[in-house]
């Protein structure tokens, strides 16, 4: 069982890894652009659950999966080609969908910012007060 610091330290690795992976050895036109945002694994290091992201609709999302998990044979072999680890864990890739909703929730926020009534000057405001008690 692997502790804690351990776990993050060698997430980390396989994260930097399959990132440098799938940028410059992986032919899969499909996985181009694609970023790997996130990494998790187990506490006997041997699953990690990979998260990753790209731009597109869920027709590219769906192509994204198909073709890593095509590409899990050659990930794992190469990953454990360049990661000193007893046994190379077992790859499970997710879609992370947190750029989406970070995404969604900044066009609600520039929505709300769009339709916020303009705060008046602070000069103007006393000026009016003085004005109104000099009366």
């Amino acid at each position: 069982m692997a502790s804690p610091v351990r776990q993050h330290r060698v997430a980390d690795r396989l994260r930097a890894e399959l990132s440098e992976l799938l940028r410059r050895e992986v032919a899969d036109p499909r996985l181009d652009l694609v970023t790997v945002t996130d990494v998790k694994v187990d506490r006997e290091l041997a699953f990690a659950d990979v998260f990753v992201s790209t731009v597109g609709d869920d027709e590219r999302r769906r192509e994204v999966m198909e073709a890593l998990s095509g590409a899990t044979g050659f990930l794992r072999r190469a990953i454990g080609a360049r990661v000193r680890l007893r046994s190379t864990p077992q790859l499970r890739f997710h879609w992370d969908a947190s750029p989406e909703r970070g995404e969604h929730v900044a066009q609600i926020l520039d929505a709300l910012e769009a339709t916020k009534p303009a705060a008046p000057d602070k000069g103007e405001a006393s000026e009016d007060r003085g004005g109104e008690s000099d009366s």
